[in-house]
């Protein structure tokens, strides 16, 4: 396995409950290292951007909103396998599908699928973007010990 990096979000519902602290441990836990973290309020043309790809999605509208309605903490990961590893860290996107001891279905709010506590990259090539997206390459830093 190679290491990899990714992005993850702790959406506005997970930082209005004060769970950046749990979350970040489980990111520990599952030896996935912070290598860059922020906390951001993002306006509406960022968000608009961010999450361009879902534009045509009856669910896009009511996701911006929800971006924008608090402060959220935007962090690069890195590790064996990231990607997958984070993915299943998360959960399924719908809380109530989630399994048992994962993010969503531990902290998230069921029935609301845009408060899903987390967004994460779904694949190498969109991990790249979204990191580029919030972070200069000297924001990032390596772990060396």
């Amino acid at each position: 396995m190679a290491v990899e990096r990714t992005l993850s979000i702790i959406k506005p519902d997970a930082v209005a409950n004060n769970f950046i602290g749990e979350i970040y441990s489980r990111f520990e836990a599952n030896d996935l290292r912070i290598v860059a973290a922020k906390m951001a309020l993002l306006n509406k043309t960022q968000a608009e951007a961010f999450y361009a790809v879902h534009k045509e999605r009856p669910f896009y509208s009511m996701l911006i909103e929800f971006m924008i309605s608090g402060p959220v903490m935007i962090t690069v990961l890195e590790g064996e396998d990231a990607i997958a590893k984070y993915r299943t860290l998360m959960g399924a996107t719908m809380p109530e599908f989630a399994a048992p001891g994962t993010i969503r279905y531990d902290l998230a709010r069921e029935g609301k699928a845009n408060e899903n506590a987390v967004h994460g990259s779904d694949a190498p090539e969109t991990a790249a973007e979204e990191i580029k997206f919030f972070f200069k390459p000297e924001e990032i830093c390596y772990r060396t010990r």
